[in-house]
């Protein structure tokens, strides 16, 4: 039996902002989104949260999530990346009869995300039978044109060669839209990293990318939502 499961990981104690993953966004908590796209994609047979938090619990399960595991202390400080986090969820989850063959770790702020963007992307990791897929979104610039600031407050380019190039002849760049990465169930046991050839990216557009990392993203990422919701990008 094919088991997929969503994962959402959202510990508490978030520094920048505070409540971060239960924090009101036009009008419900953001964990709120990714539970109910999760949801209404029907890909999932189990929909799990993965906290530390009971102030997030109590959120998760009131919008239809499970949380069937407290997430251990050590894997909910600063430092520990998401691949751990996973592989723990599905552990506990086969530990406890639920065999896993697919999962979709889904973040707790990403309120742009769509039901059909995540049933998409399903397929497409099972067609093109990929170790992963996730989002990612082009650059709005292009990277070969890059400049650092140097000493003296002075600037260098990333790409000197690329100075004369013509826009159109530098190749497109893509970056990591940080909605979703659905993968094998192995492949987040092993810990095999997202960033290689084993991986297929879905390729979202622009203005339905936006990290929430400070306050002031997030004010952005309001706003856009409510102009996106007025023109009926959402479905």
């Amino acid at each position: 039996v094919t088991v997929n499961i969503c994962v959402i990981p959202a510990r508490g104690g978030s520094k920048r902002i505070p409540k971060k993953n239960i924090k009101e966004f036009n009008g419900k908590p953001i964990i709120a989104y990714s539970i109910e796209a999760a949801l209404k994609s029907n890909c999932f047979d189990k929909l799990i949260v993965s906290t530390d938090d009971d102030e997030i619990i109590e959120v998760a399960k009131k919008y239809g999530a499970k949380v069937p595991f407290i997430r251990p202390a050590e894997l909910s400080n600063d430092f520990v990346g998401t691949i751990p986090v996973i592989k723990h969820a599905i552990e506990w989850m086969e530990d406890n009869d639920n065999p896993i063959e697919n999962v979709c770790c889904l973040y707790a702020t990403a309120p742009f995300i769509q039901s059909q963007t995540i049933s998409e992307a399903f397929q497409q990791l099972k067609y093109l039978r990929a170790d992963y897929c996730f989002s990612v979104t082009k650059f709005a610039f292009p990277i070969q044109r890059a400049v650092k600031i140097v000493q003296d407050n002075k600037m260098n380019m990333f790409y000197p060669r690329h100075l004369n190039t013509r826009s159109q002849d530098l190749e497109e760049a893509y970056h990591d839209a940080g909605q979703f990465y659905w993968g094998k169930a192995q492949a987040f046991k092993d810990e095999l990293p997202l960033f290689s050839e084993m991986s297929t990216p879905y390729i979202l557009p622009r203005y339905l990318v936006q990290d929430i990392d400070t306050l002031e993203d997030w004010i952005r990422a309001e706003a856009m939502y409510r102009v996106l919701q007025e023109a009926n990008v959402f479905s």
